[in-house]
């Protein structure tokens, strides 16, 4: 959904700024594949399915599995209505429940490899994984390495136990496996059931165990929602006194803000999300129209139509979500975002464009870039000069978005550079410039912003046209 989108842009972009100043960058995917939300799908599907699978359907395979977790809330919030009716208090009734009650069998019969249970999620997971490689291509983000939980928990059991054995942790009445991190000013971290599944903090500790492990990494930047903020505190806590201090310590958690739409919070179990791949497909859709309408397809085959609709709602998309400090909540405005004028991707997408026409007229009249000095500095224009300093400080912008795994500053100085160039080219001539030296200096400046433009959008997967 579109809380996902915003992780999935930030850590590629991030990456790419990593790679700009000089790291050697692995990009990381971490699937959740296992676990009780996993299980909660996989029931619902398995009592109200009715065998119904993509191909029948005609649906992606994660929208299906999505359907059924939210078919089995819908059916839990209904048996937890009636407990209550019937005396019981809800916190018990959220636990009493016979729709949890069998989440959590399935649940430890998955971890106890069950034929049944294992061959239904390899099936559904299948499914799941299908659909996001459709919509990954679509937003234009890759990894070089995917992890899946369900061969890191174990893992993280083991060093639960290795925890025990250290004295580090320890084992509740209920047979559950706690830390105590209150004289640290945390409270008590739950490590393993009592039935002996795991939980999220398990397979985390056998994951970054892992990730280190293979990589021997100098640092790791989680990319996730400042709701884990905690959840992270604690993960460097644990693996530190577990005596993994070595490594612990270069965890970084990029924290970001959720993402809000004009009408509140989205929640997953109620269904209450705008899907990745509608957003996708009505951004493309919204581009086409308000490109047509403002002229901007003019010319353009039926292909070219295509290819830049796409580039363009793609741009407003992700330069919308960018731009924004990745600290600060949001709020996505789609129709906003596609404007073609103020702080937006379409915005700067079309001056690219644009000084790639003048060039492209520039090189048809026979025109050449290439010549005589172009004069001496002090017959620069004040924006002349304004520009060629904003060219000059780009490195600096780059090295400082790596510093503070900030998009939003790439985003903030493209924008400024466009705004700047735009004001530039309305109030003087470029290719009707009598002065050949001044003419070709115009050129050669109009070339570099373009550059520049071009090179910091990629930073953050953006794609800029040549002709609109």
């Amino acid at each position: 959904h579109l809380g996902h989108i915003r992780n999935n842009l930030l850590g590629y972009s991030v990456a790419q700024i990593l790679r700009a100043v000089g790291h050697n960058v692995i990009k990381v995917n971490l699937v959740n594949d296992r676990g009780i939300h996993i299980c909660k799908s996989m029931l619902a599907w398995k009592r109200y399915g009715g065998g119904e699978t993509p191909a029948s359907s005609g649906m992606k395979g994660d929208h299906l599995v999505g359907k059924y977790y939210v078919e089995f809330d819908r059916h839990y919030k209904a048996q937890v209505k009636e407990l209550t009716a019937s005396g019981m208090s809800e916190e018990e009734a959220k636990k009493r429940a016979p729709l949890m009650l069998e989440a959590q069998e399935m649940l430890r019969r998955w971890e106890a490899r069950d034929p049944e249970v294992y061959g239904l999620w390899e099936m559904m997971n299948g499914w799941v994984y299908d659909g996001f490689d459709v919509t990954y291509k679509a937003l234009g983000v890759d990894f070089d390495k995917v992890y899946y939980e369900s061969q890191t928990y174990l893992l993280g059991k083991s060093l639960v136990e290795e925890g025990l054995a250290k004295g580090v942790f320890y084992r509740r009445p209920d047979n559950s496996v706690w830390i105590d991190l209150t004289g640290d000013g945390l409270d008590e971290k739950l490590l393993l059931r009592g039935d002996g599944t795991s939980v999220y903090m398990t397979q985390d500790l056998g994951t970054a165990y892992r990730r280190f492990e293979d990589n021997r990494l100098d640092d790791m930047i989680y990319v996730v929602g400042n709701e884990q903020n905690y959840h992270f505190q604690v993960l460097k806590l644990v693996l530190k006194k577990l005596g993994y201090a070595e490594w612990s310590d270069h965890i970084t958690h990029l924290s970001y803000g959720m993402v809000e739409l004009p009408e509140g919070k989205m929640k997953s179990r109620e269904g209450t999300v705008v899907d990745a791949d509608d957003l996708i497909a009505a951004m493309v859709q919204t581009a086409r129209e308000m490109s047509a309408e403002l002229g901007k397809l003019d010319g353009c085959t039926e292909e070219e139509a295509d290819a830049v609709s796409a580039m363009v709602g793609l741009g407003a998309l992700k330069y919308f979500i960018l731009k924004v400090d990745p600290r600060k909540t949001m709020l996505f405005d789609p129709r906003e975002s596609i404007d073609f004028n103020g702080n937006t991707g379409p915005f700067i997408q079309y001056t690219h464009a644009r000084i790639r026409s003048v060039l492209r007229k520039a090189a048809e009249a026979g025109i050449g870039l290439e010549g005589d000095g172009d004069g001496a500095a002090a017959d620069y224009l004040p924006e002349e000069i304004a520009l060629v300093k904003s060219l000059t400080e780009y490195p600096a912008v780059v090295k400082a978005a790596g510093d503070s795994f900030a998009p939003s500053i790439i985003g903030a100085y493209v924008y400024e550079l466009a705004k700047t160039f735009n004001g530039y080219y309305h109030d003087h001539s470029i290719l009707r410039e009598e002065n050949p030296a001044v003419r070709r200096m115009r050129l050669r400046l109009a070339g570099q912003v373009a550059r520049v433009i071009r090179s910091g959008m990629r930073l953050l997967g953006i794609d800029v046209p040549e002709r609109m």
